[in-house]
């Protein structure tokens, strides 16, 4: 695929690789290391799919990355990535204080033939948007769909740095008590693939800085296999996810942080509040 820095799975040794995963495992929930299984093992899917195509595929070209020295005292950071998977995460004395860019793909979204036929690795994310949009009467669902045509991709890409995205859609204040429980549902999919602390941590912020202040936007077809993208965001998160490419069975799917991503913030404050 693409050159990556850091060390490929497949280039360790059985202990190393034991190792990655353990790290993996306790950054992210039981369902949230099995998703990113699942999203590693259909590269295979896709090396039978595409049969010699133009991309090597291998459920192990995955790379860890490690920035500066792991200590108990330290500022530090982890990535890992690959096609599909790209994990950051920055630590600052012993914590978690940043968990994105958390980007997560599949391809094919549904398995449609095969031993993993109906597999779905990223079902949670659309099935509650789904039915969140489901939910809304007439005047919601004009608030929500801000365009009948899905972008093409992921609107933030691949930006270091991103900002807030117009028209943000229909607003919580707008929405009921059960369509806001939805909504929030639809939030904790992403939220919940993270360990319990960092989840936590995430859903602490986004209350701190007003649920009130969270929007929901729709693109695209409404229908089950038709292309659509949406997104969810508020003052401090921005969730976006778009199914539009291989017949509206490819997955992109992504939590980003206006002011968190690599934690770039929180390092800048704590170099300034901390004497080194």
């Amino acid at each position: 695929m693409f050159p990556r820095a850091g060390v490929a799975l497949k280039e360790m040794d059985p202990e190393q690789r034991d190792r990655a995963h353990d790290l993996i495992r306790s950054a992210l929930s039981n369902s949230g290391y099995m998703t990113t299984i699942q999203i590693m093992e259909l590269e295979d899917v896709l090396q039978a799919l595409e049969n010699g195509g133009r991309f090597a595929r291998d459920s192990e070209e995955y790379v860890l990355s490690v920035f500066g020295t792991p200590s108990a005292d330290t500022s530090w950071g982890w990535r890992f990535e690959g096609h599909h998977v790209s994990l950051h995460f920055t630590i600052i004395a012993g914590a978690v204080v940043a968990s994105s860019p958390a980007f997560l793909g599949a391809n094919p979204a549904e398995v449609l033939d095969g031993p993993d036929k109906g597999l779905r690795a990223l079902a949670d994310k659309e099935d509650a948007a789904r039915i969140l949009l489901q939910a809304l009467d007439a005047g919601q669902h004009e608030m929500a769909i801000i365009s009948d045509v899905a972008p093409r991709d992921i609107i933030t890409g691949a930006e270091l740095e991103i900002n807030p995205l117009t028209p943000v859609g229909i607003g919580v204040t707008m929405l009921t008590e059960e369509q806001r429980l939805l909504l929030m549902d639809l939030v904790k999919a992403y939220t919940s693939v993270m360990a319990e602390e960092i989840a936590d941590y995430r859903l602490d912020r986004l209350y701190e800085a007003g649920i009130d202040k969270i929007a929901f936007a729709w693109a695209g077809g409404v229908e089950p296999g038709e292309p659509h993208y949406y997104r969810v965001q508020g003052p401090t998160f921005l969730i976006e996810y778009d199914n539009t490419q291989n017949n509206a069975n490819h997955i992109h799917s992504v939590w980003r942080e206006f002011n968190g991503d690599f934690g770039r913030d929180l390092l800048r404050e704590h170099v300034r509040t901390t004497p080194h």
